[in-house]
């Protein structure tokens, strides 16, 4: 059995604890054991898991629990999230956004925006059998490392700010950093949307993606 990590917190209005239920739930049924957990001190012992799934938006995080949680992934403990997670979290800490790849810094027309994603790998098993699809929620602009490998695709209109137009951001990557695995989806701002068919499955997709393989051990 996979052991899973999710710690939970931060900004209340992206529902994290509802998100921790539902992903714990979500990948319970794929055989994971999960510990879910308040206390961000946690993901100083990330090297106990197989996966690590921080639903956190903005916080604050010791320089020291990061390093800790960088050499676990480094050494293959995988490092997933979607939304919030991963791109909004511990805004202050450079060396997490380093890690993880991506940062969060606008999402023009807030939860009103209507936009397209596209799928720009079909031939990867995460994005297998899914089309291209509507959606409406937060359309995430990101910052996001050059190395990521981009999954799914959206494409800004400029409707919300005429500066955007044109731009095509990622909405689904993958990620390796030395022998561990990154996965992240910007779709999900509220929990609600976790069990879009397209979404819910390129999210559990990732996941165990990302998780390493206990028996390798």
């Amino acid at each position: 059995m996979r052991k899973l990590l999710i710690v939970w917190g931060g900004w209340p209005w992206h529902f994290p604890g509802d998100g921790a239920r539902i992903v714990s739930e979500m990948l319970a049924e794929d055989g994971f054991s999960a510990t879910i957990t308040q206390d961000f001190a946690a993901l100083g012992d990330a090297a106990k898991y197989d996966l690590v799934v921080p639903i956190i938006t903005n916080a604050d995080i010791a320089d020291s629990v990061v390093a800790d949680l960088n050499s676990a992934v480094r050494g293959g403990v995988g490092l997933g999230g979607y939304h919030c997670c991963l791109a909004a979290s511990f805004h202050a800490s450079v060396p997490f956004h380093y890690l993880c790849g991506v940062q969060w810094v606008a999402h023009p027309g807030n939860e009103t925006a209507e936009y397209r994603v596209n799928v720009t790998r079909p031939d990867d098993p995460v994005m297998e059998g899914i089309p291209d699809f509507d959606y409406k929620s937060e359309q995430y602009y990101l910052h996001y490392d050059p190395t990521v490998e981009v999954l799914a695709t959206t494409t800004f209109t400029g409707r919300y700010d005429p500066t955007t137009a044109g731009v095509v951001m990622p909405v689904v990557f993958k990620r390796r950093l030395g022998a561990g695995r990154i996965f992240y989806s910007s779709l999900g701002h509220h929990p609600s949307e976790l069990t879009h068919p397209h979404g819910r499955a390129i999210l559990r997709r990732g996941l165990n993606w990302a998780a390493r393989d206990p028996s390798t051990n």
